[in-house]
């Protein structure tokens, strides 16, 4: 196999696990900077987005997730990716736990953690395993700043990146929420876009406690310099007889 072969495959095959690591990391839904925010002990959810981009690249998401007590609250998911990078097709599945160590208010920072990992489907092979900070500081209870800061390492080129991202939302009526947000991962890669920055804004709909649905314009999303267009769903299944969300916390 020529060199120009094997470039053009080592570049596919970065491309595509940058993008099953950047889905991994994804939280909030579609954005990919989280907050430091879980929910209540007993709620489940179901995140689910479809991201397209203009050179045809295309992924689809599942991420149900739920919240346990074993000795702490903790937030367990599993993604499910289906993506097509450069037309070859692929499925990961990402498994996640994240906990709360400093609650949220405003004026004050609110910190968490997760780890995780991400593994082919169709070898079995581990992907990327990450670990990420969250911190979160209310500005107001309609306003926050998201701060991330982690690690990731890509074991298709047996690489670690330290990743980074920011991230503001601003509930600026009852059921719109507008988000802006910028990150990435920082270390050494041939290909230039793996370690450019990454945006996304967009305006989530949430008519009641229940249900949302985003749309997302995202630069650079996997990694190559692309335009994506995302369309997100959430439904929330809380738990029974507590009070709703933004009640309970009084925040976005």
């Amino acid at each position: 196999m020529g060199w120009p072969a094997r470039t053009g495959i080592t570049a596919a095959i970065a491309a595509l696990v940058t993008f099953a690591a950047h889905a991994a990391r994804a939280a909030n839904g579609a954005y990919a900077v989280d907050a430091a925010d879980i929910s209540e002990t007993g709620s489940c959810k179901v995140e689910s987005w479809m991201s397209t981009a203009f050179n045809t690249d295309f992924s689809a998401v599942a991420n149900p997730s739920c919240v346990v007590d074993p000795f702490r609250p903790i937030e367990l998911s599993l993604q499910t990716i289906r993506a097509r990078s450069d037309g070859d097709w692929s499925t990961t599945i990402a498994p996640k736990a994240k906990t709360n160590f400093i609650p949220t208010g405003v004026g004050q920072w609110g910190l968490s953690a997760y780890g995780g990992g991400s593994f082919d489907v169709a070898t079995g092979e581990s992907l990327s395993a990450f670990a990420v900070i969250p911190a979160t500081f209310r500005l107001s209870e309609t306003m926050r700043i998201n701060v991330n800061g982690g690690w990731l390492w890509d074991r298709s080129v047996e690489r670690h990146y330290l990743t980074y991202g920011i991230g503001f939302d601003w509930k600026f009526t009852d059921t719109l929420q507008w988000t802006i947000e910028a990150y990435g991962q920082a270390g050494s890669s041939e290909i230039a876009s793996v370690v450019q920055p990454r945006l996304q804004t967009g305006v989530r709909y949430r008519p009641n406690e229940i249900f949302s649905v985003d749309v997302i314009y995202g630069r650079n999303i996997s990694g190559e310099n692309a335009n994506w267009i995302t369309i997100g769903t959430t439904i929330r299944f809380p738990v029974k007889g507590s009070e709703p969300e933004h009640r309970r916390t009084g925040h976005l």
